[in-house]
């Protein structure tokens, strides 16, 4: 039997961000102990090399589980293919007050208004020079939440400046839901308007220290079409490097009279499985061939991972169904989409 379906029981039993902690701290223990191959199985060496990067294979941790950064060689432990931690903002902020995370276990799905508590940049980066993995590390940046919306651009180059030497890849955040305004960056002026900052920064700090670090842009699975293809344009125009689809959504459309479902803030897991597919078929339809789509939203079986990789995506990342189905979910999407020509499945040693 899979050892997480036993300790679920137990875990669903505590408030979810209680579990969360748990799950997290129990992580950091078994990886330095070598258990971790009991519950995850062994990873998938299956080498792909996107962005200019190489990847161990086409499975990711989706930002938002290790907001810090703070878990990292644990989360490497399982089997992922590269890793994204955050999103960080410049100052340390709580969030929104608790309870702020909710399970909706009918559907498979969790709602979530944090509101990118944590620690700040200074804490975040000091966090990750710690780790000792050396795979693919992607670093989320946003902006705090007292910051105007007329000044975000100013929070994501300080982020920027300061993630920038210790990141395989920076992704920006402007898609949740829990930040006030902040989803009004995800259109006309406003995007152009960071998206030119943020690509002249880049540049600057390529020259300066030797290396261009990809950039990735996160959006929101509730854009209609046409802002989708707007988006497209402008990945284009500044040269971002990867789009991320998607985010949470704010549609209660698939959980209408559920525990919860009235909740405010962000709904992640099965629901938004369908809505992220659509807007990664758009932005295929809109963008070249060979360009980078993350896809992630709504993955709990291996199935779910190639359907993401049939509407468009290049990688795929997980969060919510690893609260439902456990660590071994990383193993089951990595077997899936791996290329028989060179995929290897190697022992742990944690």
């Amino acid at each position: 039997m899979n050892p997480y379906a036993l300790a679920r029981p137990m875990l669903f039993a505590l408030d979810p961000e209680d579990a969360h902690e748990l799950t997290l701290g129990s992580l950091d223990r078994a990886a330095r102990f070598g258990a971790l191959r009991l519950v995850a199985g062994c990873p998938v060496e299956d080498p792909v090399e996107i962005m200019g990067l190489r990847f161990r294979n086409r499975v990711g941790l989706a930002a938002g589980l290790d907001k810090n950064g703070a878990h990292i060689d644990a989360l490497a432990a399982i089997g992922f293919g590269f890793i994204e931690v955050g999103t960080v903002t410049p100052r340390p902020q709580p969030g929104n007050p608790k309870p702020r995370m909710f399970r909706l276990p009918q559907r498979e799905a969790l709602i979530n208004r944090m509101g990118f508590n944590n620690a700040g940049v200074e804490a975040f980066v000091a966090n990750v020079r710690r780790a000792k993995w050396r795979g693919v590390l992607g670093l989320n940046i946003g902006k705090n939440a007292d910051t105007p919306i007329e000044r975000a651009v100013d929070d994501y180059l300080a982020c920027l400046e300061r993630v920038y030497v210790h990141a395989g890849y920076v992704t920006v955040n402007i898609s949740s839901p829990n930040t006030k305004h902040l989803r009004q960056l995800q259109g006309g002026d406003a995007l152009d308007e960071l998206l030119a900052a943020l690509q002249a920064r880049r540049s600057k700090l390529a020259v300066l220290h030797g290396r261009r670090v990809p950039l990735a842009l996160k959006i929101a699975p509730d854009l209609d079409d046409g802002q989708v293809a707007a988006i497209a344009a402008l990945l284009a125009r500044h040269r971002i490097d990867a789009v991320i689809a998607t985010n949470t959504t704010v549609s209660r459309d698939a959980v209408t009279g559920l525990p919860h479902a009235d909740e405010s803030g962000g709904l992640s897991g099965a629901p938004v499985f369908e809505p992220s597919n659509r807007v990664i078929r758009e932005l295929r339809r809109a963008l070249p061939a060979d360009y980078p789509i993350i896809g992630v939203g709504g993955i709990l079986s291996a199935d779910d991972a190639r359907a993401k990789v049939a509407a468009g995506a290049t990688l795929v990342q997980l969060y919510t169904g690893l609260v439902y189905r456990g660590p071994a979910l990383v193993g089951q999407c990595a077997r899936a989409l791996a290329s028989p020509a060179h995929a290897t499945v190697r022992p742990v040693h944690a």
